[in-house]
């Protein structure tokens, strides 16, 4: 069942009040407010105190492979293809290493080939969010359940405060229409579409945490993203960052960028 504007708007509004999944919302469209809110939270579903991605771009082989991510992160999501380059819509895209980290000074980086590669680059989910800060609306805020900054479409008045707060590139603007460039054939029918006007972004696939799936680009990318909890000891992204040197994208900032990087074998710095 598709969901409307309306009634996405009505029972999102209750479950993030409850801290309900999208599992949940689904579950209650064509119900009234009063029983969505009383459906329980899917047993299944994904928790952390703060949910971080560890992404090693040497397992990336092929253009192929970052597609299978970006495709993935954009199907699922709706994201349109719009034909003018100037009205791009991205969640998750690839880049060069010297526009990804820029503050990085070649000597600290021993790795020559790795320089040489793209990386995948999407919402970095700041423990310090700047976007946050200046959205008006809240619009776009940090959960307190798991640190995932969140962006509500239906809020968002389209200021583009948060993009230009954002340090990282993370947000898109719908200067047109995005719906007549969505693919029908691709439409996810349980993910609400968006309109002109609005800001979008990475949600770290919080509607696939709520019903126990893992976001759809680490799911598609054979190891190359490892999405876990950044404060559990015991988690695989952990012992991934204490293993392996990572470095994230402009830490001088104090944004605490959520994504960390894999560069090399040793201890980070």
């Amino acid at each position: 069942m598709s969901m409307n504007r309306r009634q996405f708007i009505t029972v999102a509004g209750i479950s993030t009040v409850l801290g309900v999944g999208s599992a949940s919302v689904i579950i209650g469209l064509g119900k009234s407010s009063l029983e969505a809110a009383q459906i329980s939270p899917d047993p299944r579903a994904l928790k952390a105190k703060r949910w971080g991605f560890v992404v090693d771009v040497s397992k990336l082989a092929s253009d192929e492979d970052y597609r299978k991510c970006i495709d993935a992160c954009h199907d699922i999501h709706n994201v349109p293809n719009n034909p003018n380059p100037m009205h791009e819509v991205k969640w998750i895209w690839k880049d060069t290493y010297e526009h990804t980290f820029p503050n990085v000074a070649e000597d600290k980086i021993m790795n020559v080939e790795l320089q040489e590669k793209n990386f995948l680059l999407f919402c970095n989910h700041c423990a310090n969010p700047a976007c946050v800060r200046v959205c008006p609306t809240k619009a776009t805020f940090k959960r307190k359940s798991d640190g995932i900054v969140m962006q509500d479409m239906h809020r968002c008045i389209g200021c583009r405060f948060c993009m230009a707060a954002c340090p990282f590139g993370a947000r898109s603007f719908n200067y047109v229409d995005p719906r007549p460039n969505i693919a029908k054939e691709k439409q996810n029918k349980t993910f609400p579409t968006r309109m002109i006007g609005v800001v979008e972004k990475c949600t770290a696939c919080y509607e696939r945490l709520a019903i126990g799936q893992q976001p759809a680009c680490a799911e598609a990318s054979n190891g190359a993203i490892v999405f876990g909890d950044l404060e559990d000891p015991d988690s695989e992204i952990r012992k991934l960052i204490s293993e392996k040197y990572t470095i994230r994208r402009k830490p001088e900032l104090g944004t605490q960028p959520g994504i960390y990087y894999v560069i090399g074998g040793g201890e980070h710095a």
